[in-house]
């Protein structure tokens, strides 16, 4: 039985590539949206033109970003959403809800600061994890039924 798994949220550490790493040898397909910031930000006015307007120019990434983010979530089995210590990251909550909606299986990864602020984010999801390595955990045991050593 292998899974598809999509890696939404933060983009400003290496979380994604840890879990990865540490999923070596399991039957798991990782997907993930475009982490290179400026490219994300950027992509719709790079393609399809430029924009005066910065709302328009944010619009036309966005939307372009939401094709392959809607992509990822709706072919996932597995859905992990990683709540980093920096910024607001209103498109990982957008992308939680938008996978709670849809019923897949939704793994949150959050410090515990978060807890209050993502306490119905946390409610919809599966299991709530503190580190890459706690969701490397859940996934073997997923696939494998295997616990930690």
């Amino acid at each position: 039985m292998g899974l598809n798994v999509y890696l939404s949220g933060e983009i400003h550490t290496d979380w994604r590539e840890q879990i990865i790493e540490g999923a070596q040898g399991l039957d798991l397909t990782f997907t993930a949206p475009v982490t290179d910031h400026a490219a994300s930000d950027d992509c719709g006015v790079a393609i399809l033109g430029a924009e005066p307007d910065k709302f328009w120019h944010d619009r036309k990434g966005a939307l372009m970003n939401a094709i392959r983010t809607r992509k990822g979530i709706e072919d996932a089995d597995v859905v992990v959403v990683r709540f980093g210590d920096k910024y607001k990251q209103w498109n990982a909550a957008f992308d939680a809800g938008y996978a709670a909606a849809l019923g897949k299986s939704l793994v949150i990864l959050q410090p515990e600061a978060h807890d209050h602020a993502l306490k119905e984010v946390d409610a919809a999801a599966l299991a709530v994890a503190r580190t890459p390595e706690q969701v490397v955990g859940l996934l073997r045991y997923v696939l494998t039924g295997a616990l930690p050593d």
